[in-house]
């Protein structure tokens, strides 16, 4: 297993991480934040980034996409962590494309897959329905009407919800509300008849909505995989999905601990720089070995996917937890060893924190993949 970053890589990672800073630093989150931008991004920005080829990083190449993968999708997700950029990588490059690569048709990936990879068109994937992420605890219903299937249900914490031109719907077609199996996911129009989107507000200031599903009418042609199979297609998009975002808690915990330590190089106090006291010497050095490590099982999770390693699920869920672990504490050792300052939100080192709050509780916090990670290796 590979953990560290290929000559090809590299290149890319730097070449990312130039552009973000130059393009799209911290401050321009604020500012979309704090104008109450109604997109929420910079359409001009994502279709620049689709020149260079970051929206199709996960389309093959026979799509127009560059036919990248985890392991690239992670660099992006590691930049997107450090800068803060609010563009939907996660709801389109990642869920999106995946969701339609893995499960639709030939028919349908060529009418999705190059407008994705171009940057003209959102996808954001409607799957939790609670407070609490539960991927198989779905009561959204899809009901045969013998051409097509009506949908009725409710969906929340919908990343992007509210540009998104396609929803992929995962509803059940059979079984209990609780039941693992009998769960299809659906490929439907946003601005279908019945479909109701409300945007709504997370501390960080990023895309989100809740989406409501009344009598929707769609075609038997909008299954993406098979019927009563949706979760041949979860497992996958939940462990690509949980990859991405470790990832990007790696790059919000790298740039918070950089960014404080800086500060404690800067700060003075009693004459002295504050870095120069021990104890805060000790903590920083604690925070950097964590740091390494979800450096270390976020591309292990990423190379697993990349070369479908038969434990591929383990360790994404490994990566997950130990992510969510790891940026709790950097963003929480930030905030204190700023002082008062980092308390306002007039001090970036606060949005990491916001940002590191809302990426753990998606796709499952890291009480959920402990628990999925002992499931998976027979406890």
């Amino acid at each position: 297993m590979r953990l560290c970053l290929s000559e090809e890589q590299e290149l890319i990672a730097q070449s990312v991480r130039t552009y973000f800073a130059r393009e799209s630093p911290v401050g321009r989150m604020r500012q979309i934040r704090d104008g109450r931008d109604a997109t929420g991004f910079s359409r001009p920005l994502w279709k620049a980034m689709a020149g260079l080829g970051w929206p199709g990083m996960a389309v093959s190449e026979q799509f127009g996409g560059s036919g990248f993968g985890s392991s690239e999708l992670g660099i992006i997700a590691e930049q997107c962590g450090r800068s803060l950029a609010p563009e939907p990588f996660f709801s389109t490059a990642l869920l999106g494309a995946s969701a339609i690569s893995v499960g639709a048709s030939q028919a349908q990936q060529t009418a999705i897959l190059p407008a994705l990879a171009r940057g003209e068109l959102i996808l954001s994937l409607a799957w939790q329905e609670s407070a609490r992420f539960h991927p198989t605890r779905i009561a959204t219903t899809a009901v045969s009407d013998g051409s097509g299937f009506r949908l009725h249900g409710e969906k929340r914490f919908v990343p992007d919800a509210h540009v998104a031109d396609q929803l992929v719907v995962v509803a059940r077609t059979m079984g209990d509300p609780d039941a693992p199996t009998g769960l299809t996911v659906f490929l439907v129009d946003a601005r279908a008849p019945g479909v109701s989107i409300t945007r709504t507000s997370q501390i960080d200031g990023r895309n989100s909505g809740i989406v409501r599903l009344t009598d929707v009418s769609t075609g038997g042609d909008s299954i993406l995989g098979a019927l009563h199979g949706g979760a041949e297609v979860l497992d996958h998009l939940l462990d690509r999905g949980s990859a991405f975002l470790a990832s990007e808690l790696v790059g919000i915990s790298l740039e918070a601990f950089d960014r404080t330590l800086r500060y404690l190089k800067d700060r003075e106090q009693f004459g002295v720089r504050i870095g120069s006291f021990q104890a805060l010497q000790h903590r920083a050095a604690r925070l950097f070995c964590e740091c390494e490590m979800a450096v270390s099982v976020a591309r292990a999770a990423h190379w697993a996917l990349d070369h479908q390693s038969s434990d591929r699920s383990l360790i994404a869920s490994a990566a997950k937890a130990k992510c969510c672990e790891v940026a709790a504490q950097v963003t929480n050792e930030s905030i204190q060893m700023h002082g008062g300052i980092g308390m306002t939100d007039d001090h970036d080192i606060g949005l990491y924190l916001k940002r590191a709050r809302v990426i753990s509780s998606m796709l499952g916090d890291q009480y959920f993949h402990r628990a999925r990670f002992a499931a998976l290796s027979g406890f």
